[in-house]
């Protein structure tokens, strides 16, 4: 497999297919850390949680389309706009689903399952009639554009590393959120001992209100940074929900850390490993590679102890 490239070529591919990986590493921990607060919170299994990650790329086409027809001018900063919007619309979203739905499955997480894969094929449908059912792109600025050569032969997009600081940032607010405010600490309260939490004057139906929408927030961020190395259709986000909740249960469902670690290993062994194989062999490789892992440790790379 290795034997037709010489030791400088690999290094080479090792080093792009890396930063491939990165741009998937990105997108899923920005997925997988809504969806990891979500579940780690309330136990919620949210299936429809890959829509929220096409609410916020169709945001960002939209917007995109708008600043082209009436300020061309202004598209060299539109995007920033994008994320902050991409996040309000999922966060005002998942705010009115938990509000309407969401609150009345607690403790039913078959129940959530079902009721939130309805919503993910409603949602589904209403992109589809919205928008069509053929895939969008949106006009990304110039600074995204191209690639940097650190050295000839090899070549890193723009785009990649953009999102890969997107991610940073977005991860760094979020452990400063969970560990650094007080909002945080009525979030890790809840989530440890929620009977308790309310009996010292906690309230845990506005905690986890927020917090799903919060979580739903996130995926419309990884939507907005998807839409950089892809296009968005109407099932989308159904196509990376199976490989987010494998990056939650993975890592540990209540630790961030976890995920974090989870994310990073899943992305750089697909990315690398479909560049010698298959892309299915390869994702077969990883999957048989996790379940081994988890047959010998059920709790994940990561498991936070829990008072009972």
């Amino acid at each position: 497999m290795f034997d037709a490239y010489t030791t400088a070529e690999l290094g080479n591919i090792f080093v792009m297919q890396g930063f491939a990986g990165l741009s998937l590493f990105s997108v899923l921990l920005l997925m997988a850390l809504g969806l990891a607060i979500i579940f780690g919170q309330m136990g919620v299994i949210n299936m429809a949680h890959g829509e929220f990650m096409t609410i916020g790329a169709y945001t960002t086409v939209m917007l995109s389309t708008l600043t082209e027809q009436y300020a061309p001018g202004f598209l060299s900063y539109y995007f920033f706009f994008a994320i902050a919007l991409s996040f309000l619309i999922a966060f005002g979203i998942g705010y009115l689903v938990e509000l309407g739905m969401i609150r009345h499955l607690y403790k039913r997480p078959l129940d959530t399952l079902l009721a939130t894969w309805g919503l993910s094929l409603i949602m589904q449908q209403i992109f589809r009639s919205s928008f069509g059912a053929r895939e969008v792109s949106a006009t990304l600025p110039d600074w995204l554009m191209g690639s940097w050569q650190p050295v000839e032969g090899m070549d890193i997009p723009l785009n990649g590393l953009f999102v890969m600081g997107l991610t940073i940032s977005v991860t760094l607010g979020v452990v400063l959120f969970m560990f650094r405010s007080r909002w945080g600490l009525r979030v890790r309260a809840t989530t440890q001992n929620r009977i308790m939490s309310g009996a010292v004057g906690i309230n845990t139906t506005k905690v986890d209100r927020v917090t799903f929408a919060l979580g739903c927030g996130l995926a419309g961020i990884a939507g907005a940074a998807f839409t950089t190395i892809a296009s968005t259709g109407p099932t989308t986000g159904s196509l990376y929900i199976v490989d987010t909740f494998l990056v939650v249960v993975f890592g540990g469902a209540q630790s961030l850390f976890g995920t974090i670690a989870s994310a990073f290993s899943i992305a750089q062994a697909q990315s690398i490993m479909e560049f010698f194989m298959a892309s299915s062999m390869a994702k077969v490789l990883t999957l048989m590679t996790i379940i081994g892992i988890l047959m010998l440790r059920p709790e994940g790379l990561f498991s936070i102890k829990v008072r009972k």
